[in-house]
């Protein structure tokens, strides 16, 4: 299913992006050494609830997980890159930490990701990581318009990869949002340019780079849902949501000052 937004309807999408970013602003700022991934689970709810929206995760089950998701948010630390189930962690200084979370407000889905390092600690490998994925995420965006073909988009994101020295897996990419959280087209992170879907204007997207340090290939831990590298390598990923306007993409959960 592939929805479209008027313009006159695009200011709920808006405010469902403006409350996945303040959330996910939140929870960064509060994502420290001594705190738990359930604890991160727990505020992430407590926000979502306050502000009336409704978890995209929490009865999510989809065939390429086990049974309902059960949380609010995704916490992938470290070798985990994708579908992180929150669990009873203590996040130490130096973990690379990704926090993935989609929201529906009036009946709009905005879905978003961000890594960090934990704390203080010297770690410029997962920071060069991390930069990859949102130097990849701005090309991607750069390259959303109408006319564009989602081939320009996946191009745009891969060649940055590449470029980085990051193997690129096609197993899982960005998508389309609208209604629900998952929807077409898909838009993996390399392709062909000139190839697939032509972008129109109230189209949703979401794109999310997401790379694993030395490998491209997966493994699903035995909760069924966490995606980690194959390796046990470090991982990043970055995601907006972003609206296609006659004049280009507006991202639509950008972190407001």
């Amino acid at each position: 299913m592939i929805e479209f937004f008027s313009p006159a309807e695009l200011p709920r999408a808006r405010e469902t992006g403006a409350l996945v970013a303040g959330i996910l602003q939140s929870l960064k700022g509060r994502s420290v050494a001594g705190a738990n991934l359930l604890d991160i689970d727990r505020w992430a709810q407590a926000m979502i609830v306050e502000a009336g929206a409704q978890s995209s995760y929490v009865d999510y089950e989809p065939s390429f997980g086990r049974g309902p998701f059960g949380h609010y948010i995704c916490t992938s630390v470290n070798d985990a890159v994708l579908h992180g189930k929150p669990y009873d962690y203590t996040l130490a200084d130096g973990d690379l930490l990704s926090l993935d979370l989609a929201v529906s407000l009036a009946g709009v889905v905005a879905d978003s990701a961000v890594s960090f390092v934990v704390g203080g600690a010297d770690q410029p490998e997962s920071l060069a990581m991390i930069d990859a994925t949102e130097r990849a995420l701005a090309a991607g965006i750069a390259a959303a318009r109408p006319g564009a073909r989602i081939g320009d988009l996946s191009h745009a994101i891969g060649e940055v990869l590449t470029e980085a020295g990051y193997p690129i897996s096609t197993e899982f990419g960005g998508h389309g949002v609208g209604s629900t959280m998952h929807q077409d087209p898909h838009i993996p992170n390399t392709g062909r340019p000139g190839r697939g879907y032509t972008l129109r204007p109230g189209l949703l997207l979401a794109l999310e780079p997401w790379i694993m340090a030395d490998t491209a290939t997966l493994v699903t831990d035995a909760d069924g849902w966490t995606l980690r590298s194959a390796t046990g390598c470090r991982t990043a990923h970055s995601e907006h949501t972003i609206a296609i306007t006659d004049d280009g993409a507006e991202i639509l959960t950008r972190a407001r000052p």
